[in-house]
C-alpha cells in the first residue's frame, strides 16, 4: 500500500472531502490530491 492510498483511504473512511481534510491540515485540496495521486514536483 501505497501513502497515497493510505492517505485517501483514512480520509474517506472519515467521509470527509479533499477539501475538508485539507482545511483540517491547513494545506490546499490540490496538495491533498497531489498527495493521494503520488504527485511530487521536486
Amino acid at each position: 500500500m501505497t501513502l497515497g492510498t493510505k492517505i485517501f483511504e483514512l480520509r474517506t473512511a472519515k467521509m470527509l472531502s479533499q477539501e475538508a481534510f485539507a482545511e483540517q491540515l491547513d494545506v490546499s485540496r490540490q496538495t491533498v490530491s497531489k498527495w493521494e495521486n503520488e504527485i511530487s514536483h521536486n
